[in-house]
């Protein structure tokens, strides 16, 4: 499931969902804007940050990472991207908080100790979605995070239980926009169902919402871009056969293993080649 931009979606639409999460949210939550930036040399991608109101002094940025996959350094490297930004816009800001959004304690890094300084502070926020409570007791928009995590069987009676709930609590177009995000949610999390299949699981019409037509045309769009790279792994390929003849299967392996642009890229770099042998070469110096 596509959960970084579930997430994204979720905190674009309501930034203070982020603080609803801490103990002791800054006092002036509700000015905060959400955005996601690239911090280069090296190159980082922070996930989310929030950013503090422009017009007033400066003041505490906090930096957001969802983590739903087990990265044995990832505090190394929200650490590092955090403090980097920091530095590079300090005059904008007083202080760094950072928060890591987990689905569970087991996907946490498990060599914690060279970071118990920052993960034992108040600078530092740990939030394990299965441990905030009932997904009917939480907040709305808390507990649409929540749904990300919930068992495959329970999924379609909780997305249920939330979208009446929204209907019941929020007036368009706050109403129009969580339901958005739960459709996502479901649809994503139950790729292999039709429309009508989900429709029905919902109990809700999808053919003319923002959601379903997102996805249909990110579905046509991985199939175009699959389309473009199975037609350079044959363009590819043939263009080595002529030149050195017969191919090994593990050459076909390799090549057939290569996202777009190295392919595009191969297809030019190929015609320098003097033997098949240097194709392992040519990778192994753009991998490193």
């Amino acid at each position: 499931m596509r959960r970084d931009s579930i997430f994204y979606k979720l905190f674009q639409q309501s930034p203070t969902l982020l603080f609803e999460l801490l103990t002791n949210p800054p006092a002036n939550a509700s000015e905060y804007k959400f955005d996601s930036v690239a911090v280069k040399e090296p190159k980082f991608e922070i996930d989310g940050v929030f950013l503090p109101p422009e017009n007033a002094d400066a003041g505490v940025v906090y930096f957001c990472e969802v983590q739903f996959q087990k990265d044995e350094k990832l505090y190394e490297r929200v650490f590092a991207e955090s403090s980097l930004y920091f530095y590079r816009n300090r005059d904008r800001f007083s202080d760094w908080q950072a928060v890591i959004i987990y689905p569970s304690r087991s996907v946490e890094q498990s060599n914690i100790y060279p970071h118990r300084g920052l993960l034992n502070s108040n600078q530092v926020h740990r939030v394990y979605l299965d441990e905030l409570g009932d997904i009917r007791s939480l907040p709305l928009w808390v507990a649409v995070m929540v749904l990300t995590t919930v068992e495959e069987s329970q999924a379609p009676q909780e997305a249920r239980y939330l979208l009446s709930r929204t209907r019941a609590e929020l007036a368009p177009p706050d109403s129009r926009a969580i339901i958005e995000i739960i459709t996502t949610i479901v649809a994503y999390r139950f790729e292999q169902l039709s429309r009508r299949e989900i429709e029905s699981m919902l109990d809700i019409t999808l053919k003319e919402t923002r959601v379903y037509r997102e996805i249909k045309e990110e579905g046509r769009e991985e199939g175009r871009e699959e389309g473009r790279r199975e037609e350079a792994i044959n363009f590819v390929t043939r263009l080595l056969t002529r030149r050195f003849g017969e191919l090994p299967q593990e050459v076909r392996a390799l090549v057939a293993d290569l996202p777009l642009p190295m392919l595009e890229e191969l297809g030019e770099a190929l015609l320098d080649f003097t033997s098949v042998a240097d194709l392992p070469a040519w990778l192994e110096a753009r991998i490193k």
